[in-house]
């Protein structure tokens, strides 16, 4: 999995915001994280559900195996009466908790099994976050976007300010998206925030002509989280 980008990827990148932003009024911000969230509550709610799941499991667990358990714990003629068969019931869930639990603290799996659509609303809401912090209003013409790119997750987002969003409907950037997405999923991530970069700039070209004073107002440089 891609989580750094190379000098040569900064400069690239760099070079391809120079570039766009010459030809418009407009102000990119490329903005690369390693994963938009801990996903701490996904590995929580797996490891509830498999503990949950244990009485399912012994309700349908054949008679031999609980007599095997029987024999194991109490003896030959050991039979679970109520305190004690809650008691292992309760032991049980424990164990299958902490195993789910600790197993997941390992973020490959925990981003592995974290459902498609939760990954998409955290990426998305991790841009929001980052583009008001670093590019909402913080031009004057209100022409600010933000390229951010989860390598985790392998998902992007696209933002603009009102400038950009009140002339550009989200579908116009879908060629930019797709571009970022396939090149990082081919361990190129620096080509792709380039590609990406470009395709933006020439939407924004047609929409945002550069005025005769064009101020620089954003960093032309990769930021990495």
């Amino acid at each position: 999995m891609v989580t750094r980008l190379t000098q040569a990827d900064h400069d690239r990148v760099t070079a391809a915001i120079v570039a766009a932003e010459r030809e418009s009024a407009g102000e990119i911000v490329t903005i690369v994280a390693a994963r938009s969230d801990a996903y701490h509550d996904v590995g929580l709610h797996y490891a509830i559900l498999a503990m949950l799941a244990v009485p399912g499991v012994l309700a349908f667990a054949p008679d031999t195996w609980i007599a095997w358990v029987e024999t194991a714990l109490l003896g030959w003629n050991g039979t679970f009466t109520r305190g004690p068969a809650m008691l292992a019931l309760f032991a049980a869930m424990t164990l299958a908790f902490l195993i789910v639990r600790y197993a997941l603290a390992w973020m490959p799996l925990r981003l592995a099994l974290t459902p498609g659509r939760t990954k998409t609303r955290r990426v998305h809401r991790r841009a929001i976050e980052l583009f008001r912090t670093g590019a909402e209003q913080k031009t004057q013409g209100r022409t600010g976007i933000l390229i951010y790119l989860s390598t985790g997750e392998r998902r992007a987002e696209i933002v603009a300010d009102r400038a950009i969003h009140e002339k550009v409907e989200p579908e116009a950037w879908g060629e930019a998206m797709a571009a970022l997405i396939d090149e990082v999923k081919a361990g190129r991530p620096g080509e792709g925030l380039a590609v990406a970069v470009a395709k933006v700039g020439a939407v924004l070209a047609r929409i945002l002509p550069p005025a005769t004073d064009n101020p620089n107002e954003l960093p032309d440089r990769v930021v990495e989280l």
